[in-house]
């Protein structure tokens, strides 16, 4: 079975192809044969296409001019055609997933796309402005290219559709529930995927085990899983709400908000963009909201750079406390994304501030660049594990199961 999996983002489309050799789904995770994505300009008239194939086949090029979708199916055409391609002709593409952020209450599995598929996305656009029309603009796109190919949507609130009432409900007026106002979590392809791999790596059954994910990347969030189900995570309606992240705010005291509005004149606009586009790390330290750049700012004596690491150390403390409040104990703390699985000195000072409870991290195996391993102690009394997220992966996943139902 060969799949194409995309990946929109505001500004970018990312694009697997896997192909599953026989009937059976293998536990490891298979290597893309070919990889693509576009990048587009502020502007959104200028791409960048970049693509490489397993056997190491590179294209990078611009292009002016066109639409989105246009883009989207001229980078489909490197399937076929030229140095990058694996395929004879689009359809041998068996079916095509899509990571959708936002599914709301009536999506928590995924599903075959249909046009009441679609209408449901777009109507929810308006939670997710950032990310769902770029979706549908894909799904567009593939249905130019490939026709009637199956097409399937993985929705990223799906794995929070477990959280109890009390975790999902603000404690705002009931009307708000009957609204649709509640914590609906993203990362969730992330969280499952991880959670799923801790517990091979541990050799455990997932449906034993207590863990905390922790999806830190330029967007972060952390998970609450028992038992196999989020019951917890940062996150809420939107994803502005919990940690500290590149360019969001994360939770603030919501007074702050009505103070700007009456006092300061802020537009909802101007606020949208400073809450999304100019807080968290590069809010604070007016470096960047790119974690490497602010820790160059720091070895260059930079205070307020400084300052944005020790806000981004104390709120991810805070928020794995609140992860551990509902789970009855703690098996495993995961790191994963850009920071997770990176940033060494993240992780020792996330777990530092839980060595009471017997979390050990091991330095040296945490200096060691660790990927998929446990960097615990041995006489640690929780598992530290590093583990390289896979969302296009899980997505394929998602998709051969469906198709076997």
């Amino acid at each position: 079975m060969k799949i194409l999996v995309l990946n929109a983002g505001s500004s970018s489309q990312k694009s697997c192809l896997y192909e599953i050799p026989d009937a059976n789904l293998p536990n490891k995770v298979l290597q893309p044969l070919w990889e693509g994505k576009i990048d587009w300009t502020q502007e959104q008239s200028e791409a960048e296409i970049e693509v490489k194939t397993a056997t190491g086949a590179v294209l990078q090029e611009f292009i002016d001019g066109d639409s989105r979708i246009a883009h989207v199916a001229y980078l489909l055409n490197t399937l076929t055609h030229g140095a990058t391609k694996v395929i004879s002709q689009l359809s041998e593409i068996d079916v095509v997933g899509h990571r959708v952020v936002h599914g709301g209450l009536d999506y928590r599995n995924s599903v075959v796309i249909t046009e009441e598929v679609k209408q449901a996305i777009a109507h929810l656009s308006t939670l997710a402005p950032a990310h769902n029309p770029a979706a549908l603009e894909g799904i567009e796109a593939i249905g130019k290219s490939l026709g009637s190919v199956t097409q399937v949507a993985v929705f990223d609130t799906s794995f929070h559709s477990t959280l109890p009432d009390a975790a999902a409900i603000y404690p705002g007026p009931y009307e708000w529930v009957e609204k649709g106002i509640r914590r609906y979590g993203f990362h969730g392809i992330s969280h499952q995927y991880c959670a799923n791999r801790a517990a091979q790596i541990l050799n455990r059954d997932l449906t034993s085990l207590r863990l905390i994910t922790c999806h830190l990347g330029n967007g972060c969030s952390l998970a609450a899983i028992k038992n196999g189900k989020s019951v917890d995570t940062t996150m809420g309606f939107t994803p502005l709400d919990g940690l500290m992240m590149g360019s969001r705010s994360g939770s603030i005291d919501p007074g702050i908000l009505i103070h700007l509005l009456r006092q300061s004149d802020y537009s909802v606009e101007e606020l949208d963009y400073v809450l999304n586009k100019a807080s968290g790390l590069r809010g604070i330290s007016g470096i960047s909201s790119d974690f490497r750049e602010v820790i160059a700012a720091i070895n260059q004596g930079n205070d307020r750079a400084q300052l944005a690491y020790d806000i981004y150390v104390h709120r991810l403390r805070a928020g794995i406390g609140s992860m551990l409040a509902n789970l009855g104990g703690l098996d495993a703390l995961v790191f994963t994304a850009g920071v997770g699985e990176k940033s060494p000195g993240i992780r020792q000072a996330a777990c530092e501030a839980w060595e009471f409870l017997g979390l050990k991290i091991d330095q040296e195996k945490n200096q060691q660049q660790p990927v998929d391993v446990d960097i615990a102690r041995d006489d640690s009394n929780v598992r530290i594990l590093v583990i390289h997220t896979q969302e296009d992966w899980a997505i394929a996943q998602q998709c051969w199961q469906l198709l076997q139902q």
